[in-house]
């Protein structure tokens, strides 16, 4: 004897609760002969009676009862299969933990989550801001499934995954003298007092790479930790600095003036896991997502300067 397949324990079930062949047809929307033919070819198969055949109604045989409980069983299993995978499928009871850096998580990271939120709906998120030295605990520890970071982490033990490039631009309160030309130069941001990162730091270091390019050293009036200060003072008028494109990446930023370098400097946002870990299918979306929203604000950003 051959093995029922899923179709025949699903047409056999069907019979069974309607009643009738026209009635399981209903149930499962396809024709009442199909039905038919698949019942009898089940019980020739099977070599047992599986209903008896009253008044045009289909009872089940008595012979077979242990056979429907099983099939009761297995219908309450599948029912408990779709419902695991549905959960599965909207995130619930699974919490995603992951980090960014502070200059990275100021816009683009709300965008991601709006992205996840749609996407799986019931999903619990557990989003970290880590500074680099941070990093490295947080992934080896398993915190957190990745962290998106605007430089590399330089350890075997995890892996970076480049993203996306991004530029360096300079930002200025707004009205300042800069503000009327299309680009600035680093050499035109050392007349003023200056609002920056200590180079020491890797973020710092790659803020002062065009002017240590262009043979200058910068005398910060003022240093920030985080993009997010530097911002700040800035929006205030105690300065003038240059920053990421990612962490200004605010479509309206009343009080601050954003104005392209004129030397060449960028940086590369990358993804950086655990070596050898898996990540969740969830984990996968969102680097998916880092990468297309901060490829979005780049493209915004270079349309904003071709029309403006």
């Amino acid at each position: 004897m051959k093995e029922l397949t899923l179709r025949q324990v699903e047409v056999v079930r069907a019979v069974m609760i309607a009643g009738t062949i026209q009635g399981a047809a209903n149930l499962l929307n396809v024709s009442a002969p199909g039905i038919s033919r698949l019942v009898k070819h089940t019980e020739d198969a099977l070599g047992v009676r599986l209903f008896e055949r009253k008044a045009g109604v289909f009872v089940p045989a008595v012979e077979a009862s242990a056979i429907f409980e099983m099939l009761n069983q297995l219908h309450r299993q599948m029912a408990n299969l779709h419902d695991a995978v549905s959960s599965l499928q909207k995130g619930e009871d699974f919490t995603l933990a992951f980090a960014s850096a502070p200059s990275i998580a100021q816009f683009i990271a709300a965008r991601v989550i709006r992205s996840l939120r749609t996407r799986f709906p019931d999903i619990r998120i557990d989003l970290n801001i880590l500074k680099i030295e941070e990093t490295l605990d947080y992934l080896l520890l398993e915190r957190g499934e990745v962290v998106i970071m605007s430089s590399p982490i330089d350890n075997p033990a995890v892996e970076n995954v480049p993203l996306v490039e991004g530029r360096i631009v300079a930002i200025l309160p707004e009205g300042h003298e800069l503000a009327a030309q299309d680009s600035v130069s680093v050499h035109d941001l050392m007349r003023f007092p200056f609002i920056g990162v200590d180079p020491g730091d890797p973020y710092g270091a790659l803020l002062a790479q065009p002017f240590v390019e262009a043979g200058l050293e910068p005398h910060h009036a003022m240093r920030g930790r985080f993009a997010q200060t530097m911002v700040s003072l800035v929006r205030h008028g105690l300065g003038v600095a240059i920053i990421d494109e990612f962490s200004v990446a605010e479509v309206y930023m009343p009080g601050l003036i954003r104005r392209p370098l004129r030397e060449k400097a960028g940086l590369i946002a990358y993804s950086v896991q655990k070596r050898g870990r898996q990540l969740s299918s969830f984990a996968e979306f969102t680097v998916s997502r880092f990468r297309l929203e901060m490829g979005r604000a780049r493209a915004r950003e270079r349309w904003d300067e071709a029309t403006n």
